[in-house]
């Protein structure tokens, strides 16, 4: 699968069809309830506001379940649709399921990887290797 740049068309999903014509913040994350993914994600929600007020919306999608999800939404308050993708298809359309290494180990994960989707369905921005701390800021300041 070739690397999606900037420019491109954003690989369709159902949820990326129900937001037609806003601006996306499609974030990528690896596991809801660990340390790195809850900064990310309550500092998008505390821009929430911000980032509505642009007249965009927050998606993020990581490999866990609904129930997952839910619990971690509940446990955050998160104002923002988290969607399933237990079978890596929607991280694989993006590229953004990669070979990782931790501890000497390689593995499949999920790189931590944001996408800004303009309202015409074209990728924006795209910022790899997010590091979870400060990101908000660089999402509002890229919508």
């Amino acid at each position: 699968m070739k690397e999606l740049s900037e420019g491109d068309r954003a690989p369709a999903f159902k949820e990326l069809g129900e937001n037609k014509g806003k601006t996306i913040v499609l974030y990528f994350y690896p596991k809801d309830n660990t340390p790195g993914c809850t900064t990310e994600a309550c500092e998008l929600r505390d821009a929430h506001k911000q980032i509505t007020n642009k007249d965009a919306v927050v998606l993020g999608v990581s490999p866990d379940s609904t129930e997952s999800h839910e619990k971690f939404s509940t446990k955050f308050d998160l104002p923002f649709t988290l969607v399933p993708d237990e079978d890596h298809k929607l991280c694989a359309a993006y590229g953004v399921w990669k070979e990782k290494s931790m501890y000497g180990r390689k593995y499949m994960g999920v790189e931590r990887t944001t996408f800004i989707i303009g309202a015409d369905g074209t990728i924006r921005k795209i910022f790899h290797k997010v590091k979870p701390a400060g990101h908000a800021e660089e999402v509002l300041a890229a919508i």
